[in-house]
């Protein structure tokens, strides 16, 4: 979350007459007010920013009867707006219907607390002629699509406190993972669209190197996904009733000393799904930080080869994943359309290295 000022908002509450639970204060807030976490106003308590009856607590403890009103100060950011920005964009194709744009990586798909600004979103909104959009009252009426430009029928926040907007993102790829993407112009597309999706008929690539080089040169992987209960930034395997299905189909395209370059095919689409999944596998991508991969993982350590691997993070200081080809069903033509996207130059560059010194 930006370490900007917060904004005050009073939430106030009034217990029932016939309330006898005499729940704790903080437990009580917390099942009452909207995307309340129990530190969060646990913290509220012990900072004064509660009154019961018009009496500040500052004891989480403090028993809630019927009858009482609870008036409590929450800290929140100021709302999201999503503002047109003149960010350059490649896009590979465009129609009344939808865009196809090949994403840079570092590129942030859409606005939240961390990345106000600088988003494919607000590319997007310039591209297409929009003023700014914000959903600051929750009764506040969305704005129609032929009006903005983008589809609207998502880009409101899921829930209260919900820390997107998203007008016209069918689906992602990380900040730091390159290559194609849809973009609906209009809800009718995104509904369609979003339906290809969910039936899992989207044709989906993506080229990635790895460490190591996998035994099998061909697969599929099929587990649960969800949050690693160790680092909440990252995704693991999981047992069934604690994520969702996720499957990834991978082929070795071409082999190195102690690397791989493979293509991976999503059956599903899960978040970090193929980044999970290879690191599951013992191999995770290069130079991917939060799975592993941005320190030697394969091959001698000597000084020569740490110097190696160095320059070849500094050539690609991200994931080496690239989003290569994209596939659907035109949603206003009906037509079977596909795109492709080369790998950009800083994947090229470490593989060219890899050809010239530690060719398989």
């Amino acid at each position: 979350m930006d370490a900007e000022e917060k904004v005050e908002t009073i939430l106030t509450l009034d217990v029932p007459p016939g309330y006898r639970e005499r729940e704790r204060l903080d437990v009580y807030l917390t099942g009452h007010a909207a995307n309340a976490t129990r530190a969060k106003m646990h913290a509220a308590i012990k900072d004064g920013r509660v009154m019961v009856n018009e009496a500040v607590v500052t004891r989480p403890a403090h028993p809630v009867v019927g009858g009482d009103r609870l008036v409590c100060r929450v800290l929140r950011p100021p709302p999201l707006v999503a503002a047109p920005e003149a960010i350059p964009l490649n896009i590979v194709y465009e129609d009344d219907e939808l865009l196809v744009v090949d994403k840079a990586a570092g590129l942030v798909v859409h606005p939240a607390y961390g990345h106000r600004s600088g988003t494919l979103v607000n590319a997007l909104l310039y591209h297409v002629g929009a003023g700014a959009i914000s959903f600051e009252e929750e009764t506040a009426e969305d704005p129609e699509d032929d009006a903005v430009g983008l589809s609207v029928v998502n880009a409101r926040p899921q829930y209260d406190g919900s820390p997107t907007i998203r007008p016209g993102i069918v689906h992602r790829i990380d900040k730091d993972t390159s290559g194609l993407l849809v973009v609906a112009k209009n809800d009718v597309a995104h509904a369609r669209l979003s339906a290809q999706f969910a039936r899992h008929t989207i044709e989906r690539t993506y080229l990635g190197l790895v460490w190591g080089v996998p035994t099998a040169p061909t697969g599929r992987l099929e587990s649960t996904l969800g949050r690693d209960p160790r680092d909440r930034r990252r995704v693991a395997v999981v047992a069934a009733d604690k994520g969702k299905r996720a499957v990834t189909h991978y082929e070795t395209l071409e082999t190195f000393r102690h690397h791989a370059l493979m293509r991976f095919r999503l059956e599903t689409g899960r978040t970090h799904q193929i980044r999970a999944h290879a690191q599951h596998l013992g191999h995770p991508l290069f130079g991917d930080a939060t799975y592993g991969g941005d320190v030697l993982r394969a091959g001698p350590s000597t000084a020569s080869r740490r110097a190696f691997i160095a320059g070849l993070l500094k050539l690609c200081p991200r994931q080496a994943l690239h989003a290569h080809t994209l596939g659907f069903v035109h949603p206003g033509t009906g037509e079977a359309v596909r795109f492709e996207s080369p790998l950009p130059e800083d994947v090229s560059a470490v593989l060219g290295r890899l050809r010239a010194v530690e060719r398989g």
